[in-house]
């Protein structure tokens, strides 16, 4: 399976309860909120956590009012952080697509999965050579790190691996991975812990899927750098020193990265229910089934 291959709403939600032992612990409320939109939210608060896909956009498209909204809580006196499990692009990269969307993000306002793991790489290996599961553009100036590109057809030697992007994780390169994550056993990185992504043609098939798989298949132990995960949730706290964090909402449409991560981090957690994952389904059913219960449900952004 590529990661174009996509899953029903259905199918992502069985696959992040199938891999709950490897996510957060946490505790959640007994019930939820339900407000329309975060413009009701931003009395409770005083900065706004935001995943991008489902929230500020969908694949290239940026979701209707998402611009204006994050106007007016500029203009409400709010703080704003995007917080990104798209670890394919730099931050630049991504900085320039919402720019291109029509948001007026600035550098300081994105926290980058792929800048938490960058930041955390010599925890892993202190010398050597990594390889990377990436796109063939990418060319890893933003790490500082000895990092090549790896396929199933080059192979070179390495000492680690990073899952980067899936967009070149076809059978061949998933298969030479895991065998040779089996032959000799190397630290794994996953800069995107996200199972899927919300593309305009379904929901895309993401690092988190494949390394599951290979955690699964080969009995190795990733490591994950992204929501639901604390180092991200710590260099988003770094962002908004001084505010307590149950003054700060993360806004995300995945129970399992955005609402769990945000309750395991002490943040408000805000689920958007009419894009991304859970677009046109009931999400009861889901939240009933997970227990991972949002403080706050709003149908837009």
């Amino acid at each position: 399976m590529s990661y174009l291959s996509t899953l029903t709403t259905d199918a992502a939600f069985a696959r992040y309860e199938a891999v709950r032992g490897r996510l957060p612990e946490t505790a959640f409320p007994a019930r939820s909120d339900h407000l329309k939109s975060l413009a009701e939210v931003a009395d409770r608060v005083d900065a706004f956590v935001l995943d991008a896909f489902g929230v500020l956009n969908v694949g290239q498209t940026p979701i209707p009012g998402a611009v204006e909204r994050m106007a007016q809580l500029r203009a409400m006196g709010k703080k704003l952080v995007v917080l990104t499990n798209a670890a394919s692009d730099t931050r630049a990269a991504a900085l320039r697509k919402y720019h291109r969307l029509g948001f007026d993000f600035s550098a300081d306002e994105v926290v980058a999965s792929r800048d938490v793991c960058a930041a955390r790489l010599d925890t892993h290996l202190t010398t050597g050579r990594w390889g990377a599961i990436s796109t063939e553009i990418d060319t890893f100036a933003d790490f500082d790190a000895d990092v090549v590109r790896w396929t199933a057809q080059t192979q070179p030697q390495v000492d680690g691996f990073l899952i980067l992007s899936s967009a070149a994780m076809d059978t061949a390169t998933y298969t030479a991975l895991r065998y040779a994550l089996t032959d000799q056993a190397r630290p794994l990185l996953v800069a995107n812990p996200d199972i899927v992504a919300p593309r305009e043609t379904g929901l895309s098939c993401e690092p988190g899927f494949f390394a599951h798989q290979l955690a699964d298949e080969a009995g190795i132990a990733p490591h994950f750098f992204g929501k639901p995960f604390g180092n991200a949730f710590d260099d988003v706290k770094k962002k908004l020193s001084g505010i307590a964090p149950d003054r700060i909402a993360m806004v995300g449409d995945t129970l399992h990265t955005d609402i769990l991560g945000a309750r395991a981090a002490g943040l408000k957690s805000v689920l958007i229910t009419s894009f991304g994952l859970f677009a046109g389904c009931d999400v009861t059913p889901y939240i009933n089934r997970s227990g991972i219960v949002p403080d706050i449900i709003c149908p837009i952004t």
